[in-house]
């Protein structure tokens, strides 16, 4: 081979390498953001994810199956009537919790279900209504999970009215969030402790 053809296919690796190390540089940055996009979209689910599964690979592998079910979803926003009505029924409800609070938690969480299944989600299963939660309520879904403990301790008579106090006010996060309502400072610093 002459020292031409040599230098040629010198020239013809290092361009091909550099085009590899470039675009291990691209996805790598590509991966980067779409990690950090999914742990400011998904908050604390996205750590929550991971632990779940594992990796965190597989947990925004999870999160985007998620994402692209809501998408999919026909999901509408409540219009004034609608709020308005369950607005009505969450201070009814709100105010049930003094005489039986029991009650009042049950209540709340039929009442969580009512205004999900107006807004286009399907309730039938609670672990499915968490997920698609997270992905456009995401600094609530906790919320979610906290009371339906509770809510479950109550209905096996192991739940004291503080702890179905603390199911309640998780289940006020939730409902804020979900008519998009900004809830009062003392109730949302008490829902995130």
């Amino acid at each position: 081979m002459s020292s031409e053809t040599l230098v040629i296919i010198g020239l013809c690796v290092i361009a091909l390498a550099t085009v590899v190390v470039l675009a291990l540089i691209l996805s790598t940055r590509d991966g980067k953001r779409r990690r950090l996009q999914l742990r400011q979209r998904f908050g604390p689910e996205y750590e929550r994810a991971v632990e779940e599964y594992g990796s965190e690979e597989l947990a925004e592998r999870a999160l985007l199956t998620r994402a692209k079910r809501v998408k999919r979803l026909k999901l509408r926003e409540l219009g004034t009537e609608a709020r308005l009505r369950h607005t009505n029924a969450w201070e009814n409800v709100q105010r049930m919790f003094v005489d039986d609070p029991s009650g009042a938690v049950h209540e709340a969480d039929h009442l969580i279900k009512r205004v999900m299944h107006d807004i286009g989600y399907p309730v039938e299963d609670f672990d499915q209504r968490v997920a698609d939660l997270s992905v456009d309520h995401a600094s609530v879904v906790q919320h979610y999970r906290a009371a339906r403990t509770l809510a479950a301790a109550n209905r096996e008579g192991r739940a004291n009215t503080e702890e179905l106090r603390q199911a309640f006010v998780h289940y006020r996060a939730l409902f804020a969030d979900l008519l998009g309502e900004v809830p009062a400072p003392a109730v949302y610093q008490e829902a995130r402790a």
